[in-house]
């Protein structure tokens, strides 16, 4: 994709492209859910393998007893982009979502955002692009079966996206509760996989050879115990994404190589919580640029310690910015004041006519 909105009219300039959650729906019907997640996937790719280039900080997080809210921002010399994200787990017993999100993304060079954008779906889509990018490398070679622990809102992305990408062709899912996994099942009926409702973890890791945890309860636990997992498999672990949650037993995490995107934050929020300070990581923005190994033995047990990163987010950003063009699916949002004179900004509110509430300069 090479047209953009990064150049608007100069009349646009007051006008934000945004991006609300219709209009997400529709750009992700548009081309489809697989292709979406390959293309971020791509993006995500892209930005890691120039690692170095971005200025990279861990998230900035509220906790309270219920959850956290957090703001993810990164920038290179062109972009600045950010999420606000929040994640309340017990959300979901009134309703509402475990995860909601917003994101901006802006120029570096006139700090005018181009892009405003949901990332409650984008969020989901992008974290399942992610695990099967990572899984592209860490995985086993010709892998057909995920296990997929947790069947939440998040595991219908996952499952597409590694069935996309890394050609898994059939599922064994598990959830506490069985409504979740039939849920899953349904939605995935057309997909072309084949979903195995499993009533225990160890039912579903059976013939895996790839493993995702997704559970959202903001807990220390055992999904994986040590005795559960051979050898040679990978495990795309996404729960523990916040200081006080886990999924794995500590000693899978000595068992296995571990990979990692941001490492300082990964030790505060990841499964590496359980472990020393020092204890060795790969961080894969150096596998997918060649400078580190990801998968070199089918004995290996691999484990991706998923907690997100907001380079993630950002390349998430691009790729919608640089998708509009091609779909139309947004709208102009009235977010900039634009006076005429940009030092009269107080004369065009005078300027503005009250009855029509007009607020451009006359």
């Amino acid at each position: 994709m090479t047209e953009t909105l990064h150049n608007p009219n100069p009349s646009d300039l007051a006008y934000v492209p945004f991006v609300s959650v219709d209009n997400m729906m529709r750009n992700v019907r548009a081309i489809g859910a697989e292709t979406f997640m390959r293309g971020v996937a791509d993006y995500i790719e892209q930005d890691f393998r120039r690692w170095e280039s971005f200025d990279k900080k861990p998230r900035i997080p509220a906790h309270a007893p219920q959850g956290v809210i957090e703001l993810m921002p990164a920038s290179d010399d062109e972009y600045f982009g950010f999420k606000y994200v929040n994640g309340h787990p017990g959300n979901t017993r009134t309703g509402m979502q475990t995860v909601t999100g917003f994101g901006v993304l802006s120029h570096m060079s006139t700090g005018y955002p181009v892009l405003f954008t949901e990332m409650t779906i984008l969020t989901a889509l992008r974290t399942a692009a992610n695990s099967a990018l990572a899984a592209k490398y860490l995985a086993p070679k010709n892998s057909k079966t995920m296990a997929i622990i947790g069947n939440g809102a998040q595991s219908d992305f996952q499952c597409l996206a590694f069935k996309d990408m890394l050609g898994i062709t059939d599922i064994r899912a598990y959830d506490i509760e069985p409504a979740a996994s039939l849920r899953l099942a349904r939605n995935l009926a057309h997909s072309g996989l084949n979903v195995t409702i499993c009533k225990t973890p160890e039912d579903a890791i059976e013939g895996a050879e790839i493993i995702t945890t997704v559970t959202a309860d903001k807990r220390y636990a055992t999904i994986l115990t040590d005795n559960m997992v051979g050898s040679g498999v990978h495990i795309n672990a996404i729960g523990g994404d916040c200081p006080g949650k886990t999924e794995l037993h500590k000693d899978i995490l000595l068992r296995s190589d571990i990979f990692v995107e941001l490492p300082e934050q990964t030790r505060e929020e990841g499964e590496l919580q359980q472990l020393d300070a020092d204890h060795p990581v790969t961080e894969l923005w150096k596998v997918y640029a060649g400078k580190a190994e990801g998968r070199t033995s089918d004995t290996q047990i691999t484990l991706f310690d998923s907690v997100g990163f907001a380079i993630e987010d950002f390349s998430a950003l691009r790729y919608v910015n640089d998708l509009l063009p091609s779909t139309g699916h947004f709208e102009k949002l009235d977010l900039l004041a634009d006076p005429d004179d940009p030092r009269d900004l107080y004369g065009m509110v005078l300027r503005s006519d009250a009855s029509n509430g007009d607020d451009r300069a006359a």
